[in-house]
């Protein structure tokens, strides 16, 4: 799958910081790939946090990805720092 400009949404904004929430049911690793966020370029600036819900139906990973590079449309997010990722009960 590729990037869903309707999944993506802000949380909240403030001092020229935003932060978002994104939900797909592509993995992590393909989230935070170079450009698969280039459709938002102009709206993702860097240090931004997005909270993100991926590899919805299969395999659920949840956590934040920060905005490292936006140059010239070509939008770099971090590896995810994840959530929840297992339940010790």
């Amino acid at each position: 799958m590729a990037y869903q400009s309707s999944n993506l949404s802000v949380l909240s904004y403030a001092n020229g910081f935003t932060l978002w929430h994104y939900r797909t049911p592509d993995l992590a690793a393909d989230v935070d790939n170079v450009g698969y966020f280039n459709p938002a370029a102009d709206a993702l600036h860097v240090g931004d946090f997005v909270f993100v819900n991926t590899g919805l139906g299969a395999t659920p990973t949840h956590g934040v990805m920060v905005v490292i590079a936006n140059d010239s449309g070509v939008v770099d997010l971090a590896n995810l720092t994840a959530f929840a990722t297992v339940n010790s009960d």
